[in-house]
């Protein structure tokens, strides 16, 4: 486990930029924190290390967006709403894939994650500034997290 603290969206973007250089097609990131805590924020960087070229916001309404990336794809959950919008969601469909895979609201799917993952908890701790935990469940992203200097 490793904390990082950001002042600012830009700080948070790059801290999520210099962890997507880790990440490779098939990777599941879980995105914890308050609303408007700067999940996707974070998910923009690591678009930005998949090469994703287009502008990222909240998939909130439309559950998942995906972006592609001259390094890999990107797919973009955010699951906040999911019980409302969508009983027979299938989460299966962007796990495991060719892409990298960026859940936001996870919790709401527990039973259908996989058993290997990197956990990034984000806490608000001022106006624009932030906390972000990083966990690696599983070997791969043990040795992610262990790796990471910034």
């Amino acid at each position: 486990m490793k904390l990082f603290k950001t002042n600012s969206s830009e700080e948070t973007t790059k801290l999520g930029e210099k962890i997507g250089k880790y990440l490779n097609e098939g990777d599941v990131v879980l995105l914890f924190g308050d609303l408007s805590g700067g999940k996707t924020t974070f998910t923009k960087g690591i678009g930005l290390a998949l090469g994703v070229n287009r502008i990222i916001n909240s998939p909130t309404f439309t559950i998942v967006k995906t972006y592609k990336g001259s390094k890999y794809n990107l797919y973009h959950l955010d699951l906040y709403r999911l019980d409302g919008l969508n009983n027979d969601f299938d989460l299966e469909e962007y796990i495991e894939t060719d892409a990298v895979c960026v859940i936001e609201w996870p919790h709401q799917v527990d039973e259908l994650l996989p058993k290997d993952y990197l956990n990034i908890d984000i806490k608000l701790t001022g106006e624009t500034t932030r906390e972000i935990t990083l966990t690696g469940v599983g070997k791969r992203y043990e040795e992610i997290v262990g790796d990471l200097n910034v």
